[in-house]
């Protein structure tokens, strides 16, 4: 798990059109990246929505949105589409991302263990720094707290 005041882990990945997006290019800017399990899901989609409609305040403190899960990039567009997402959806196929910033483990669903996406968001600094970590955290709190974080 990654803490707050540590240097987030940097990553490459696609965009739900292809292009690769790089934490490390982003400096400069606050970030809100957040992990969901799967596209076009009751607690996904509440999460999503939530972000997309305080995008505007998010925006105006300075930050940007990324999601990210392991859907691919045809999932990610039907999603973005369906609910009109206003920031990208990034592809972790193989969910290394995720499990560098321990938003990978175990789950349980109706008594069942598995390995998944833990529900989860972090707030980067414009010099690469988590200003906030929540793991296992409600869709709707992300967006508070995420929003909270950046002073939105």
């Amino acid at each position: 798990m990654i803490d707050p005041g540590q240097s987030a882990p940097d990553f490459t990945l696609p965009d739900e059109n292809g292009d690769l997006v790089r934490l490390a290019d982003l400096r400069g800017r606050k970030v809100v990246l957040y992990f969901y399990p799967k596209d076009d899901t009751s607690g996904c989609t509440a999460q999503a929505c939530g972000f997309r409609d305080a995008y505007e305040r998010i925006e105006a403190a300075g930050a940007l949105v990324l999601g990210i899960s392991p859907d691919d990039g045809a999932s990610h567009r039907k999603f973005i589409a369906k609910f009109g997402l206003p920031f990208r959806l990034l592809v972790d196929a193989d969910h290394a991302v995720a499990a560098a910033y321990g938003a990978w483990g175990e789950k349980q669903m109706y008594g069942r263990s598995y390995e998944g996406i833990i529900r989860s968001h972090f707030v980067i600094d414009e010099n690469g720094l988590v200003a906030e970590a929540r793991v296992k955290v409600s869709p709707a709190d992300s967006v508070a707290g995420a929003l909270q974080a950046v002073g939105a």
